[in-house]
């Protein structure tokens, strides 16, 4: 099966930037995009349950109409959803990408995305949808349950698109983390770009020996490479690296026992996702 970029987008201020990303990713990884939409039963109904409030003379005839509405409200959130799904293609066309499939599914977000694990390299969505798009400094509220879910590299955007031109990739010596470094170095996503090789905690020998090694396995691959390691909590002293050095996507791994990979089971990585500045790749 061809695997592809899936990008996630809805009505939020974030759509644009998602299929912007998507189309950069697709083009460095030379997949096909795929713009998936998903409309959930709410989008479609959104009428209350008002039985219990209607008046008996009054109660089938209104019935009857909210009925009528809630029809309405699904064809207009079908053909809204074709409208947006029509948009980011010719926004990817504009950028030259021409390789974009349409995608209009029902049913749950979640749900929808770990039915098309399988064919996806890559899935690029907002760091907030349209439900949360303004509740600021939080992640959206498909964010978690997606990562906890699908097992597939993840790009989370900000609302503006900005080609990354530096790479950040948070490290702790881990075998987790050794394997996703190894990840990186063979993927022609961030290929020719510098990477900060950045590790929060003690600057001692056993870390610096550590940093060496996973430096070298990325020179190696052709990345510039620079070594950083930094004294301070992960969720602080990454996030001011990044904006020091003006770096435009960081990486990092979900999961794992550490505290640079804690996710879910701990806050460490869900603040350091929400308070982000740039983009960020996860990787699984």
């Amino acid at each position: 099966m061809t695997k592809k970029v899936i990008a996630c987008i809805d009505s939020s201020p974030y759509a644009e930037a998602v299929c912007d990303y998507a189309t950069w990713a697709a083009k460095r990884l030379n997949v096909t995009m795929s713009v998936l939409h998903v409309l959930s039963k709410a989008q479609q109904q959104d009428t209350s349950d008002l039985s219990g409030s209607i008046g008996l003379g009054a109660q089938e005839a209104l019935m009857k109409k909210l009925a009528q509405l809630d029809a309405e409200r699904g064809k207009l959130a079908l053909e809204r959803g074709r409208i947006m799904l029509d948009a980011a293609r010719a926004r990817a066309a504009s950028a030259g990408f021409e390789q974009v499939e349409e995608r209009l599914r029902h049913g749950d977000f979640v749900e929808t995305a770990i039915e098309l694990e399988e064919e996806t390299r890559l899935l690029v969505m907002g760091k907030r949808g349209a439900s949360s798009a303004d509740a600021h400094g939080r992640l959206g509220l498909q964010v978690e349950p997606l990562i906890r879910n699908v097992h597939k590299p993840m790009l989370l955007t900000q609302q503006k698109y900005k080609e990354p031109q530096q790479v950040l990739l948070a490290y702790d010596g881990s075998a987790t983390a050794l394997k996703g470094l190894e990840m990186l170095a063979g993927s022609p996503l961030v290929k020719g770009l510098p990477v900060h090789l950045v590790m929060a905690g003690a600057e001692v020998d056993a870390t610096r020996i550590q940093m060496e090694q996973a430096a070298n396995i990325l020179r190696k691959a052709g990345f510039s490479t620079t070594i950083a390691i930094v004294a301070g909590e992960p969720e602080t002293v990454l996030h001011q690296y990044q904006q020091q050095h003006d770096i435009d996507l960081m990486v990092m791994g979900a999961y794992g026992h550490s505290r640079i990979r804690q996710f879910i089971v701990g806050s460490t990585t869900t603040v350091m996702l929400s308070h982000a500045k740039c983009s960020l790749l996860i990787l699984r």
